[in-house]
């Protein structure tokens, strides 16, 4: 078994807000996210492409879980709130660099078809919305709760 794998299931056992399902593209990086997809029927796009939108439900619900988490947080009401917009405000402020960061990602494809250039922007969405999920997951994960 994948060693993140392993770990998402020890995590889900410890943290049981945290998705075993998303072990998928937690972690990984864009390259080796295309690895994975280079011998994927029906081709390597559509596998990138699903990758990217199962990755944008896994960054969706690390910060629903982090919302959660902050609310049952042990702590005055001014630095909870305080708290949830500063994440509100990190999260709007990712989702600017990550499309900046894919685009150019994407542009490092040069003179490629569309379809190789899109590849590309998929594998990079995966790995920045994985990456920051683990992130969100790992700094709410020691809150002490009420």
């Amino acid at each position: 078994m994948h060693k993140l794998a392993r770990l998402a299931f020890a995590l889900g056992a410890i943290f049981p807000w945290v998705s075993i399902a998303s072990a998928d593209t937690l972690g990984r990086s864009e390259r080796e996210l295309r690895l994975e997809c280079a011998f994927e029927p029906p081709g390597v796009r559509e596998c990138l492409e699903k990758k990217a939108a199962g990755s944008e439900v896994e960054l969706k619900d690390a910060e629903e879980k982090a919302v959660d988490v902050l609310s049952k947080w042990d702590e005055d009401a001014k630095y909870v709130n305080q708290a949830k917009a500063k994440l509100k405000a990190s999260n709007r402020d990712f989702i600017t660099y990550r499309d900046a960061q894919c685009a150019f990602a994407s542009s490092l494809g040069g003179g490629a078809i569309g379809n190789a250039l899109a590849m590309r922007r998929f594998a990079c969405v995966a790995e920045l919305n994985g990456r920051r999920a683990l992130q969100l997951r790992d700094l709410v994960s020691d809150r002490p709760l009420k």
